[in-house]
């Protein structure tokens, strides 16, 4: 079994561009966009423990900003048992985090993440 921790620091840059972006765009008021780039953080963040929690918990608040209760409470057992399942390698690919997704269902990947992740994830991409 691997055990996943540490993001790359190359793909950390795509992560952080993607959190950073949703927060530009909560703040613009395009409520909309910003959740899609929380979805984009989460998807490329699932292999790596703490950075998909944070994505979760980044969901978790803006549930709690546009007063979402369905997904307030279909972030907490993400966030409680999302890393532990990256941590251990037991992700559902490409999902995108949210509670109108199942917790286990696999999605398509983006396109433009595809490619960015491919190097770092061959092991998972279909």
């Amino acid at each position: 079994m691997r055990l996943y921790w540490t993001m790359p620091l190359e793909l950390k840059v795509h992560y952080k561009l993607e959190l950073y972006t949703s927060r530009q765009e909560q703040f613009c008021g395009n409520l909309p966009a910003a959740w899609r780039h929380l979805e984009r953080a989460h998807i490329i963040s699932q292999a790596w423990s703490k950075q998909h929690t944070y994505a979760h918990w980044r969901m978790l608040r803006f549930g709690i900003t546009i007063k979402s209760w369905k997904e307030v409470l279909g972030q907490l057992p993400r966030l409680l048992f999302g890393g532990i399942k990256s941590f251990i390698g037991i992700i559902p690919i490409g999902n995108t985090g949210g509670a109108n997704v199942p917790p286990l269902r696999v999605m398509e990947i983006p396109k433009d993440l595809l490619h960015i992740l491919k190097p770092y994830r061959y092991h998972l991409v279909r």
